[in-house]
């Protein structure tokens, strides 16, 4: 698997991770052990990756919360679709957690999987938000 077909998945299972987490209502440690518990063959670098950008999205909720609310128009949290919601988590840990990777990239992946988990109009959605939210994080370095 390629350096980027590896990154997608473990971003696919960050997303899953997180989805999980608000779903089921549950603390991130329980999340973490049932999700991998189901996963065993993952190779490790996709794993470490995935749970790396899980840990940010959970460790910095209240910040992403806080970007996403702000560079969102007119859409509260709790009125996104849980899939966009999860994937806009995502993506924002990892431009915090991951300064060095080019936004382009991050917005990039995140709205492959929103084609492939989501909606089409959800893909514009996303992709305006991670927009704003990469040019508000810019203007702060």
């Amino acid at each position: 698997m390629s350096k980027s077909g590896t990154r997608r998945k473990s971003r696919e299972l960050a997303l899953q991770m997180l989805f999980q987490l608000e779903m089921g209502k549950q603390e991130p440690e329980d999340v973490r052990r049932t999700f991998w518990s189901e996963r065993k063959d993952l190779d490790e670098k996709v794993r470490s990756f995935a749970d790396t950008l899980f840990n940010i999205a959970c460790e910095r909720q209240h910040e992403i919360g806080e970007l996403i609310e702000r560079n969102a128009e007119h859409w509260r949290m709790d009125r996104m679709a849980a899939v966009d919601r999860n994937l806009l988590r995502a993506g924002i840990a990892e431009f915090l957690g991951y300064p060095k990777t080019p936004p382009a990239v991050i917005i990039n992946e995140a709205l492959e999987i929103a084609r492939r988990f989501s909606t089409p109009e959800s893909v514009q959605f996303i992709n305006g938000v991670l927009d704003s939210v990469a040019r508000e994080l810019g203007e702060k370095k």
